[in-house]
């Protein structure tokens, strides 16, 4: 079960940064202080990309842990 736990914290987290990205995408460049993609908007939206990718695919095995825990638990 400590599985399922880590993996909902990393969706979550995931989330959190998709989120904040999606509303505030100058929001590297306000934390870090540098301009990696010159104002372009390319780092943001590879951000969006991975972070989408990342929180399906936590919530995918949270889901799945969750399931496989109930399975042995009846």
């Amino acid at each position: 079960m400590p599985l399922f736990w880590i993996e909902a914290v990393l969706a979550s987290g995931n989330a959190v940064v998709l989120v904040l990205t999606i509303l505030r995408k100058e929001w590297i460049e306000s934390v870090f202080n540098i301009q990696p993609d010159a104002g372009s908007g390319a780092l943001e939206w590879t951000i969006v990309t991975v972070t989408v990718v990342l929180t399906a695919v936590f919530l995918a095995l949270s889901r799945r842990e969750w399931q496989r825990y109930s399975l042995q638990s009846s």
